[in-house]
């Protein structure tokens, strides 16, 4: 019986990759501005990858115990490849680059490329994150409902 190694929260890891890969196209279509921002197909982009990962981890109710950290976990390698994605279109998606202003107006080109990159980067780490941990939220108050229901 050859089985895809699983670890303690109850998905492989390429399961995770595969979940968060969903949400890379909604990046790709934003940084190279394919869809409106505010438009209803950004809108499907925005929401359909969370409501896929939240099907799923509640799908396999019998090796997920507890949804939160699995859907936190894809949550966390979703904001990495955003982050890795805006980094690979950064220089499609800005006309000119991003600049400080202020105290850091100042700043040499390299090091304010350095340092727009770098909180890009954070930022997209956090919003991927954030993102799972809203699904981890949503899918732990289903998951008794769900629960109950594969016993009757």
């Amino acid at each position: 019986m050859n089985t895809p190694a699983r670890n303690h929260i109850g998905l492989s890891m390429f399961t995770i990759i595969l979940l968060a890969l969903l949400g890379v196209p909604r990046v790709i279509a934003h940084d190279l501005q394919w869809v409106d921002p505010h438009g209803f197909i950004n809108r499907l982009l925005v929401f359909i990858p969370p409501i896929i990962w939240i099907l799923y981890v509640l799908g396999k109710r019998h090796s997920v115990k507890h949804p939160f950290v699995p859907l936190m976990v894809i949550g966390a390698v979703y904001g990495l490849l955003l982050g890795i994605t805006h980094q690979l279109l950064w220089n499609m998606a800005f006309e000119t680059p991003p600049a400080l202003g202020d105290n850091l107006a100042d700043l040499p080109a390299a090091a304010n490329s350095f340092l727009t990159r770098a909180f890009a980067f954070i930022s997209s780490m956090v919003t991927g994150t954030v993102v799972g941990i809203v699904s981890g939220m949503v899918a732990t108050v289903l998951h008794p409902l769900v629960k109950g229901r594969s016993r009757r």
